[in-house]
């Protein structure tokens, strides 16, 4: 995608909107904002701010910088998601699956089933989401990108059965932050197209919560995370999961309650490499909802000034820079 030269030079600006005057750490914009970045070259540089999607009042945004544009109207959308080539954006409106232009132009329902948190193929022909599971939980389907019927991913041996009655759409999930974000669904298609992760899985037969990988040619899962029942004795979640553009790190949103106050985690972001199975704490307390801009920085959700802030964040140096206020962010892949 794009590497440290490219996030460095587009984020070294005095922001004229912030107020204050800013530096570079690690590559990300340092300093206390006032107001959304102005993100411009520092020099000749032709790179660009990459678009970010995200969501304020239940419409979708984008921008690059100061400037955003709204790209729906009249609330109930939620969790944008970049096509491959940038050209469109698949998200959630009315707990339905629709996809769009770039621009907000072309509307279109894919499918009348309920549907959480899409996710793109890497050649941009299918759209993978979560809805009801001939098992009765929480499932795996893919549809195709221009519409069509769903079929089964996840639970592989729901593959072989008629796909259950459409659950009629329900209402967002209200309540505090951790119910809110317990139940939700988003998937994530790896950048290989050979995995997709999700909440939930066989391993839910063990666990309480847990989140797997589940490899789509063979349907096979293998849990990365889990609370509750077998012999742990934590509560919490792992939701919304991320790949780094290389495959390399998944990013989920998790929370966790132990036995004793020291085991307690509040919402939090972990990083976590599928190849060792080890995994670290990355960006603050509250912060949720990774998109990796490159494999050192990501936009995030985060709690600031009172409300929810799309933050961009260097992942090895802490710096952090808000951006626009809104959540869900999606970055727009730079081809």
């Amino acid at each position: 995608m794009h590497g440290m030269k490219t996030i460095t030079a587009i984020l070294t600006a005095t922001s004229a909107a912030a107020g204050v005057m800013t530096g570079v750490v690690g590559g990300v914009v340092t300093g206390v904002a006032t107001g959304a970045l102005t993100a411009r070259p520092a020099s000749a540089q032709t790179s660009k701010m990459p678009d970010i999607a995200y969501v304020r009042s239940g419409d979708i945004y984008v921008s690059n910088g100061s400037a955003e544009k709204r790209l729906t109207a009249g609330g109930g959308h939620s969790r944008p998601r970049w096509s491959p080539d940038g050209r469109r954006i698949a998200y959630l409106s009315g707990a339905q699956l629709w996809t769009m232009n770039a621009d907000g132009s072309g509307p279109k329902r894919l499918t009348t089933r309920a549907a959480a948190g899409p996710s793109w193929s890497p050649d941009g022909k299918w759209i993978a989401f979560a809805s009801l599971s001939c098992s009765g939980g929480p499932g795996v389907y893919r549809i195709a990108a221009t519409g069509g019927t769903p079929a089964v991913l996840f639970p592989s041996e729901c593959r072989s059965e008629a796909l259950p009655p459409e659950p009629a759409a329900v209402a967002p999930r209200a309540g505090s932050l951790t119910d809110r974000l317990r139940a939700d669904d988003a998937v994530a298609w790896s950048p290989d197209g050979a995995k997709i992760a999700f909440r939930g899985g066989e391993c839910e037969s063990v666990y309480d919560a847990c989140l797997s990988i589940g490899t789509v040619a063979s349907g096979g899962e293998r849990a990365v995370a889990a609370y509750g029942g077998g012999s742990l004795e934590t509560q919490g979640f792992a939701v919304v999961p991320s790949w780094r553009t290389d495959g390399a790190r998944l990013a989920w949103t998790a929370y966790q309650v132990g036995e004793t106050t020291a085991d307690n985690q509040p919402v939090h972001l972990v990083e976590y490499n599928p190849a060792t199975g080890t995994q670290r704490t990355v960006g603050g307390t509250l912060d949720r909802e990774l998109a990796y801009l490159d494999t050192t920085h990501a936009a995030v959700t985060a709690q600031y000034r009172g409300g929810s802030w799309v933050m961009l964040v260097g992942l090895t140096d802490g710096a952090r820079q808000p951006f626009h206020q809104g959540s869900q962010p999606s970055v727009r892949p730079i081809r």
